[in-house]
């Protein structure tokens, strides 16, 4: 029974679509494992890993319930918006110079290092490396 709920979830992973996996796999991952594990046990972990990945995935970085939160928080920050050439998407690195990177507040609970900037218009969160992690839409 075990084996065919981590397959299942594994297979749901994997079922979807790379743009928007990159967005919050690892953190769903993360959280399902650690609570997994603490519910369960070790395979609890792995359940929980698989699950937590899949709804990670779906809801991005911040969550899909934070989205409008933080778009309303950039918006009364007035930051200003870059323009920029390129295609503004999820694994697009951005210059290093001539664009503002703000740090994320800690309410926000995005991983160490994740800050925010608006290119065309739109709000982005950004590695270290100033790539894309996820489009606030």
């Amino acid at each position: 029974m075990q084996f065919k709920t981590i397959l299942a979830a594994s297979a749901l992973v994997l079922a979807l679509p790379l743009a928007a996996q990159a967005q919050g796999t690892i953190r769903g991952a993360e959280r399902g494992a650690e609570t997994g594990s603490d519910i369960g046990g070790p395979i609890g972990g792995i359940v929980g890993g698989a699950v937590g990945a899949a709804t990670g995935t779906v809801g991005g970085i911040l969550g899909v319930d934070m989205q409008p939160r933080f778009r309303s928080y950039v918006r009364e920050r007035n930051v200003r918006s870059y323009d920029y050439d390129g295609r503004v998407a999820v694994g697009t690195t951005l210059p290093g110079d001539g664009v503002t990177y703000y740090d994320v507040p800690d309410e926000y609970r995005v991983q160490a290092g994740t800050r925010y900037t608006v290119i065309n218009n739109r709000p982005v969160l950004v590695d270290r490396g100033h790539r894309i992690v996820e489009v606030i839409d």
